[in-house]
């Protein structure tokens, strides 16, 4: 006898979720994992520290992003929370009044944890391809990594791979550098 069909999870699922836990729907799936790690959390503040000041308040930088921490994205049926995301403000010139977003992300970037990896590079990334993300950056605080993609007709192309004390001006954001040993806890 087989599996009855898991029924798709739904937007109301997600309020029934513990605090400590973060919620998405990818593929019909309830997916869930634990709050960052103090490290993971730490790379992603610090990343949207380096970009925000130049990108999104346009100090020493060229200004015209909007640069959010884990926003909720609701996308061709998935409701998704990258942990950075941006948007140029010329496609959104104004943050929605909802809790959510209904307009793709130009840059997405994923911090990546030892429950998060997986999920993130077989199905995240595959999903905002095809949304039409432009840019998608994977930082791996445990490797001192980060990997940026750019979107070439729903498929990722590797820009490059960037790691340890490395400086480096990387699209979107390439008017600026970043100094990657910022990203990592020690």
């Amino acid at each position: 006898m087989g599996h009855p069909a898991a029924k798709p999870a739904t937007y109301e699922d997600l309020f029934d979720l513990p605090e400590h836990l973060v919620g998405e729907i990818i593929n019909g799936r309830l997916v869930t994992h634990p709050r960052p790690a103090p490290r993971h959390s730490r790379s992603y503040s610090s990343l949207g520290v380096q970009i925000g000041a130049p990108y999104d308040f346009g100090r020493g930088g060229p200004g015209g992003w909007w640069i959010l921490d884990e926003p909720e994205l609701h996308l061709g049926g998935h409701i998704l929370v990258p942990d950075l995301a941006g948007w140029r403000r010329e496609r959104l010139p104004r943050l929605p009044e909802t809790a959510w977003f209904e307009l793709a992300p130009d840059w997405v970037c994923e911090i990546l944890s030892p429950a998060t990896a997986r999920v993130d590079r077989s199905e995240k990334l595959l999903i905002y391809a095809g949304l039409g993300v432009s840019h998608a950056w994977l930082v791996d605080p445990d490797l001192r990594l980060l990997e940026a993609y750019q979107n070439e007709a729903g498929r990722w192309v590797l820009l490059g791979a960037w790691r340890d004390d490395d400086r480096a001006a990387i699209a979107p954001f390439d008017a600026i550098e970043l100094e990657l040993g910022l990203l990592w806890a020690e």
